[in-house]
């Protein structure tokens, strides 16, 4: 019996803004100089510009790869369109170690190209070579529009119910 050969993976493309032609999509760990487009691209999304926070965020998470902390973005020729944030936590609520995606997010004009894919893909392929075999991610129950890509990633309800009480 003979072995056939994996399909040869075609690059991840993002449409350009002039609908001109598609142009590859670069997923890279994030640099100190592309903070001030990922706190554009999340105070596009949010509303709300939290430069310290993302501060904070690159310095616990950027170049902590040895750690099973990553943090990832995808660049469109020099243009950052999309970030993923995530760690490997060990042995939380009794789980096995596992990945977890607490960050991502693309810019609305660079949506439906598959940029958010391609970053999910990279951050899951680094818990992979971490030896880790699940993600797990939190959002909130009424963000339609980020459960319905992580639905279309596979991601599915998990075993645990999130709490939460107010003080």
């Amino acid at each position: 019996m003979s072995k056939r050969a994996a399909p040869a993976r075609v690059p991840r493309t993002a449409a350009r803004r002039d609908g001109v032609r598609d142009v590859p999509i670069a997923v890279r760990p994030a640099r100190r100089d592309d903070l001030a487009q990922v706190i554009a691209i999340d105070a596009t999304v949010t509303g709300v510009a939290k430069g310290d926070y993302w501060h904070t965020v690159f310095r616990r998470y950027a170049g902590a790869s040895r750690a099973g902390r990553h943090f990832l973005v995808a660049q469109v020729d020099a243009e950052v369109v999309g970030f993923v944030i995530g760690e490997v936590r060990d042995w939380e609520f009794g789980s096995p170690p596992c990945g977890w995606v607490f960050g991502i997010d693309v810019h609305p004009d660079r949506r439906l190209a598959g940029v958010g894919a391609r970053l999910l893909d990279a951050i899951c392929a680094r818990f992979r070579d971490a030896g880790i075999g699940t993600v797990r991610t939190l959002l909130a129950r009424d963000n339609a529009l980020v459960l319905s890509f992580f639905r279309s990633q596979g991601m599915m309800a998990g075993p645990f119910i999130p709490l939460e009480m107010n003080l």
